[in-house]
């Protein structure tokens, strides 16, 4: 049974992502506090001039105080949100340009060419890019780039420019001199004085030397070396420990798809309740979510497309353990209708069905720079509104499938489990 605490998260949720009309959101409101015998004289009203009424939801994790949801009008632009946690914030574009394919596997990246290609993408407004230490020279690509804005565009653009990167250490002491070494190397491939955002994960949760590197980040942050701090691939359960050590994280990175939905279903509440965002990864599956695999028979060889990239290989790994081959094309196909409809790609719709989702700030489009692009696709998703029955058919495919939380365990358990 759903809570009035839930329905108040959720619809806390849909006005702030503007899935729903403000007045019928406010209708379901009003019905809502009939129910609650709630008084409407209680709103008050923002210094914006909007009314705002205040909703105290008791946490369910331990540890974690109340959450204070507030209802207010958002601002016009679709494309950016705010990532933010007390004084720590920083917008992003909502569609991320995902640089693991500059690592390697995917085709031989030329630099002026994937540096060309990159300016592209921001001259689109695609200007949000995801990186990491350990992603061949993705983060030396950004420096470059970042140097041409400089020199080649107005300083009003390159405010908007957003490089976020991952730190991804071996589980060894973590201590202050390595934190900022490490961290170091980063700024520097990236040309930049202070990194947008560090994500950081780790290998090994029986070695607790997360929460020291976490705090030396979070001494960095306080001298301007990194302006958000952030994870990827936490569970739940870390994710907790690491805010009841009162350490301000903004976001967490996580796979999600229509086919990976295990981040709705623990790690998404807590999120809700400390105002976390998430950003996620594998949302088109690294293609396989494309019109491109439709009424494919990838067991016969030669019969299908090749699945022969580092991400094609693991999504559908992932896709083995959700339920199969056939069991894809029905979503597959599924997923063809809804993009028929609306005129647009099947990615389009798959990363459209997962920024609306709660909790989710922005998702993760891979680029593979110089060699191939999805500008068209990406800014579409941006337009596209999924009515209900476009939810509920892609809601009906995906339950099709085993549920992943049983099968593989929580966001990122894939990376720590044989």
């Amino acid at each position: 049974m759903v809570t009035w605490i839930e329905q108040c998260l959720w619809f806390c949720y849909v006005v702030r992502t503007r899935e729903v009309d403000k007045s019928c959101f406010f209708l379901c409101v009003l019905e809502m506090s009939e129910s609650l015998g709630l008084c409407f004289s209680k709103f008050t009203f923002n210094s914006n001039g909007t009314q705002t009424r205040r909703v105290i939801a008791r946490p369910k994790y331990k540890h974690v105080r109340p959450f204070q949801c507030m209802v207010t009008e958002t601002g016009e632009d679709n494309h950016r949100i705010v990532v933010k946690n007390g004084k720590d914030s920083l917008d992003i574009c909502r569609v991320v340009n995902g640089m693991w394919q500059t690592s390697g596997g995917w085709g031989r990246i030329e630099k002026n060419s994937a540096v060309d290609a990159m300016l592209k993408y921001a001259d689109a407004g695609l200007t949000t890019f995801d990186m990491a230490d350990i992603y061949g020279p993705a983060e030396d690509l950004y420096g470059i780039f970042i140097n041409r804005v400089r020199r080649e565009r107005p300083p009003e653009f390159l405010e908007k420019v957003r490089g976020l990167t991952k730190w991804v250490p071996p589980p060894v002491k973590m201590t202050s001199s390595y934190v900022r070494d490490s961290i170091n190397v980063s700024r520097k491939r990236m040309d930049v004085d202070s990194l947008d955002m560090l994500q950081f994960h780790w290998w090994d949760y029986s070695n607790s030397g997360y929460l020291d590197a976490l705090k030396h980040l979070t001494d960095l942050k306080g001298e301007g070396k990194i302006k958000t701090v952030a994870l990827t691939n936490f569970d739940t359960e870390r994710l907790q420990i690491i805010l009841e050590n009162e350490i301000s994280i903004v976001s967490n990175q996580v796979q999600h798809s229509v086919v990976d939905m295990r981040p709705q279903q623990k790690m998404a509440e807590l999120c809700l309740l400390k105002g976390i965002k998430l950003i996620t990864y594998g949302t088109v599956m690294g293609g396989l979510l494309s019109e491109k695999f439709v009424d494919t028979n990838i067991a016969i060889p030669f019969a299908g497309p090749a699945i022969n990239t580092p991400s094609l290989q693991k999504y559908k790994r992932m896709i083995d353990a959700w339920g199969g081959w056939s069991l894809f094309q029905g979503l597959l196909r599924t997923l063809k209708q809804v993009a028929s409809k609306h005129g647009v790609s099947i990615a389009t719709v798959a990363v459209k069905y997962i920024l609306d989702q709660p909790a989710v700030a922005g998702s993760m489009v891979g680029v593979r720079l110089g060699l191939s692009e999805h500008i068209q696709d990406s800014n579409a998703i941006f337009s596209l509104v999924l009515d209900e029955e476009d939810v509920n058919s892609i809601r009906e495919s995906t339950a099709k499938g085993k549920d992943l939380l049983k099968v593989i365990g929580d966001c990122g358990d894939e990376y720590r489990h044989a």
